[in-house]
């Protein structure tokens, strides 16, 4: 056949997303693949699994809810549009004219995949591609067996080529007894694909332009498309409705709790800990029953989160113990203290051995090693030097109405309970505030502030009121 022989092992692929739909189903104005699992927009799964699976250049057709999906993933795709949803055919020829620009530049190859489908693993996607090189064919087809396979199209072979898929409301009745379905996902040689993209024909029961229908094409021609099977079904489970984006949630929370746990973490109590697909956890970490970890999250060795912690995008060092808090885009060292009842809120960075307490909440606050900020204290916009201690009840008057105003602490100072520090103010090093001040003033190296009323004891004064009172 014209196409037969060897891909050389080395063509890079680019990958188009397909993502224009309204996703009626979801009965939402949010953009379906937006729609968010363990934290993250689905499509974000289906980018990274085309990452691993070495695509280099990613394309989406975007649709429904252009704008925000463009935004969401500003930098990680570059946007094609599809004005009009005429089908999944007319989607893809949408991203051509970019497909034959990365024609010209050597690439040969396409990776095509739905934007609703989370589960696919970058593992499969390189078995696809790696496929259809090997074989030389024109296309490859992602497939699996479903024993009850309503719903899906099926896949139509003569030997061990694929001739055609047909979509359930297109098969008759022989054909619907098939029980080989289309994934979704497909690798293409694109010379052949433009070519095919030219020729498909919406005549079908929709009217429109089926992807499905370039298979059928291809095979027509005398090129040869074949298949690869997924030993795991659950990667064709696509998103429409909110029932299966529950499912494919759990199904994903499962697949990550398990790697975790395989690479020496414990995590106390599965079924009630979601952890995001890009969080790291180093080795006999401890995670406890209702955390939710987030986003870009690295958590260090030998650590103990929880019980029902939520932590996004933050960095924890080795050691450290973290309970019963919230915190996001911040950083801590190793061996710190934190919790319970902590709000550390983004830009927060606490030093090695460092604490931050209960009922504390901390925002843009750097808190230097060994120093500590045990309860009830509102830290925000400040810098704490070493081995201070920041009595119960201190905050942080950081902001006067229309701006923001940064404290400084310095080194082995003692701030006394209830004291507020009306910032711009420094407190020296080694200085203390006496409990209870309200500190407008810079207060020097080793000195001691008070910023209080004198106190007045009015002797007999029960006495003298219930005597004015008889």
């Amino acid at each position: 056949m014209a196409n037969e022989g060897m891909v050389r092992k080395d063509t890079k692929s680019a990958a188009v997303i397909l993502a224009a739909g309204m996703g009626v189903r979801m009965k939402s104005d949010l953009p379906k693949v937006l729609h968010p699992l363990l934290g993250e927009p689905m499509i974000r799964f289906v980018i990274r699994a085309l990452e691993q699976a070495g695509a280099s250049n990613i394309l989406a057709v975007l649709g429904h809810g252009a704008a925000q999906v463009e935004e969401a993933l500003k930098g990680r795709i570059k946007p094609v549009y599809q004005e009009k949803q005429l089908g999944t055919g007319h989607a893809l020829r949408m991203a051509l004219p970019e497909l034959m620009a990365y024609r010209e530049s050597g690439i040969e190859e396409c990776l095509v995949v739905y934007g609703d489908t989370p589960l696919l693993t970058g593992e499969t996607l390189t078995c696809l591609r790696n496929t259809r090189r090997e074989t030389g064919a024109a296309a490859a087809v992602l497939t699996a067996l479903f024993d009850k396979p309503e719903g899906y199209g099926r896949i139509i072979k003569e030997g061990d080529r694929v001739v055609a898929i047909v979509e359930e409301k297109d098969a008759d009745a022989a054909q619907q007894k098939v029980n080989e379905i289309n994934v979704g996902a497909y690798a293409f040689d694109i010379d052949w694909l433009a070519k095919a993209l030219e020729e498909i024909r919406p005549v079908n029961a929709q009217g429109e332009y089926y992807l499905t229908d370039v298979i059928a094409w291809l095979s027509g021609q005398g090129q040869a498309v074949v298949s690869w099977q997924t030993h795991d079904a659950e990667e064709a489970l696509g998103i429409n409705d909110r029932l299966q984006l529950a499912k494919a949630q759990d199904l994903l929370r499962h697949r990550i709790l398990e790697g975790h746990m395989r690479e020496g973490v414990t995590v106390e109590e599965p079924a009630a800990t979601i952890i995001g697909p890009f969080v790291e956890i180093g080795r006999d970490s401890f995670i406890e029953t209702g955390c939710q970890i987030f986003g870009q999250t690295v958590i260090g060795k030998s650590c103990v989160i929880g019980p029902r912690s939520r932590i996004t995008d933050c960095r924890i060092g080795d050691e450290s113990t973290i309970n019963q808090t919230t915190a996001m885009e911040c950083e801590i060292g190793n061996r710190c203290d934190v919790g319970p009842y902590t709000y550390l809120r983004p830009g927060c960075v606490l030093g090695d051995g460092a604490k931050a307490g209960t009922f504390v909440e901390m925002k843009k606050a750097i808190i230097a090693p060994g120093a500590k900020v045990p309860h009830l204290s509102y830290m925000g916009d400040c810098f704490v030097g070493e081995r201070v201690n920041v009595g119960a009840g201190t905050i942080t008057c950081n902001y006067d109405g229309k701006d923001k105003h940064q404290t400084i602490i310095g080194a082995d100072a003692f701030i006394g309970s209830n004291s507020n520090l009306v910032a711009p103010v420094t407190v020296g090093e080694g200085a203390y505030t006496a409990a209870g001040s309200t500190i407008t003033e810079d207060v020097p190296a080793e000195a001691l502030g008070i910023a209080r009323g004198r106190q007045k004891n009015i002797i007999g004064w029960k006495r003298a009121k219930h005597s004015a009172n008889a």
